[in-house]
């Protein structure tokens, strides 16, 4: 008969309670201990990642997909950032493209690899990696991304055309998203966009952190020191730069032009710049020391359409873009004048008639190719087959369509001229051209991850191609070459180009120079560039007109020749 191995125990509490087998769960008997996570079972080779930065994120909620940093910001971030804010406002003109952008871009480049270059540790408390982790690196694609950023501001320096410039500025800011969120999927990229903004906020208390960290460490010591040496420089530079400024003229001309005149209006600026710069640079630290997991968000999703349900409609649209294709290869590509006969328009007209429909029939095609992909089946051969047959067709359709408003286009600048937004409306139309050409692509293997990404660096890559391009030379070039063929010119228009169709306009003689090119000079010579708006267009220009000044005349339009 089995005897109970443990005695019974005793408790001055109470009565004595029974005995408790042992066994290998409960090893020193009574209460089961506590639960402990175990660690998910690892197929061969896998590598499992958790979380980069910050506390252990949690299981739901925006606090899982953006957890934030797991310390206080580093003494080089609170450092480095606020310095490039300072260099910002010293170096960027608010009022034009110049050379300031481009050394405010570089210096918050190197600000944010100062801020990462003492990485931020995760917290004791947070679980132990499994087995098999390593750190991920930075995506290869950021480092594209930043180098966009800064090539986009460099526009600047190089063309001084303002509306050119603004576009590169917008584009910039979301290369410049993509460099520190990152983001695959185009959902995943429109969650970075969102996240930039609010990084800047989130990273207020996360910098007074750091700042007082610095202060418990001793860091204060060290701040009074670098204040004091700061001071100490501009008292030395003030006053021997105030004596050789008085002992020889040209130096003084230089330092009047390295340093505008101190006023409350220029302080004002300062400060204003100085602050945006470093809530920017601040958000974009913020959200390299703790990105957010958008990895979630680069999946295909869920397809819950049958396959007749999409098949039918696509077919249809199909045989109605193989209809269209078929008039156009006759009337805009063919001898056939037939259609442009019975309708009763000229050539030129019937082109001019057709373009803005077809550029958003354009973009209309590419939303519905990409609700096709996303939401069409393809676990089947036959689904893959069909999609690739369906949307392929569609997408070979459209690029004839996107050759017919091109074509079009060039009619109408034969015609009519052309003008700043005839330009970038065709940029467009090429891009969305191009855009078709990589959906082609990626259906040949229906997997397309690559594919948001390319689409968002094709439209930079078409930006920084017009930018070489001169975009306002080009029109120049083409309206006096239409000038020279039929004696039809609008200079008034021509007149309110940048610096950069100077070298263009200086093809046209007597008054037709000169009610183009007045303005352009009399803005030149009113308003200087220091080394903060320094172009290089800008300086050319000046040079070409020094060596043949437009005349004033009273033979323009409406007397703006002499304004």
């Amino acid at each position: 008969m089995p005897t109970d191995p443990t005695p019974p125990q005793t408790s001055p509490a109470g009565p004595p309670r029974p005995a408790t087998l042992t066994s290998p769960a409960t090893p020193t008997g009574g209460r089961p201990p506590a639960a402990t996570p175990q660690p998910v079972p690892q197929q061969p080779g896998a590598i499992h990642h958790p979380p980069l930065h910050g506390p252990w994120p949690a299981q739901s909620g925006f606090g899982r997909r953006w957890p934030g940093p797991g310390r206080a910001a580093t003494a080089a971030t609170v450092i480095a950032v606020p310095l490039a804010g300072l260099i910002g406002a010293l170096s960027i003109p608010l009022d034009r493209a110049g050379l300031g952008w481009l050394i405010t871009a570089i210096a918050g480049v190197v600000a944010l690899i100062v801020a990462r270059a003492m990485p931020h540790r995760a917290p004791a408390t947070a679980p132990k990696p499994l087995v098999g982790w390593r750190p991920r690196a930075l995506p290869k694609a950021r480092f594209a991304w930043s180098a966009a950023t800064v090539a986009l501001l460099g526009v600047g320096t190089f063309r001084s055309a303002g509306w050119l410039f603004l576009l590169c500025l917008c584009t910039a800011v979301l290369t410049g998203a993509l460099a520190v969120a990152g983001g695959r999927s185009f959902r995943a990229m429109i969650l970075a966009s969102v996240f930039a903004p609010l990084a800047g906020f989130r990273s207020l208390p996360w910098a007074g952190r750091g700042i007082a960290a610095v202060g418990r460490r001793g860091g204060g010591g060290n701040a009074l020191r670098i204040t004091a040496t700061v001071a100490v420089s501009i008292a030395l530079l003030v006053v021997f730069g105030s004596l050789f400024a008085s002992a020889d003229a040209a130096f003084a001309d230089l330092i009047e032009n390295a340093f505008p005149d101190i006023s409350g209006g220029t302080i004002a600026r300062w400060i204003f710049v100085s602050l945006v710069t470093t809530f920017i640079l601040g958000g974009a630290a913020y959200l390299r020391a703790a990105p957010p997991d958008l990895t979630g968000l680069d999946g295909p999703g869920t397809r819950r359409v049958a396959r007749l349900e999409w098949a039918v409609p696509l077919t249809l649209l199909v045989l109605l873009f193989a209809m269209f294709v078929g008039v156009q290869l006759t009337v805009l590509f063919g001898d056939s004048k037939h259609v442009l006969d019975t309708e009763g328009l000229t050539y030129a007209e019937y082109a001019r008639s057709g373009f803005w429909q077809l550029l958003v029939v354009t973009g209309l095609t590419l939303a519905v190719l990409a609700g096709a992909a996303r939401w069409a089946p393809r676990e089947t051969r036959t689904d893959r087959v069909l999609i690739r047959a369906v949307l392929g067709t569609l997408a070979a359709l459209t690029l004839v369509i996107v050759a017919s408003a091109l074509h079009r286009m060039d009619l109408y600048a034969d015609s009519y001229g052309l003008t700043r937004l005839r330009v970038l409306v065709a940029v467009c139309e090429m891009w969305l051209g191009l855009t078709f050409v990589l959906v082609l692509i990626a259906g040949i293997r229906l997997k397309a991850l690559w594919l948001p990404r390319a689409v968002v660096a094709a439209g930079v890559l078409a930006l920084l191609s017009l930018a070489a391009a001169n975009p306002d030379r080009l029109i120049a070039d083409r309206n006096v070459t239409r000038y020279e063929q039929t004696d039809r010119i609008d200079t008034a228009y021509l007149s309110n180009l940048s610096p950069d169709a100077v070298p263009a306009l200086n093809r046209l003689t007597g008054d037709k120079r000169a009610c183009a090119l007045y303005p352009v000079a009399r803005d030149l010579a009113v308003d200087p560039d220091d080394w903060r708006g320094w172009n290089l267009s800008r300086r050319q220009a000046r040079e070409e007109l020094a060596a043949n000044p437009p005349r004033p005349t009273t033979s323009c339009p409406d007397g703006y020749g002499t304004r």
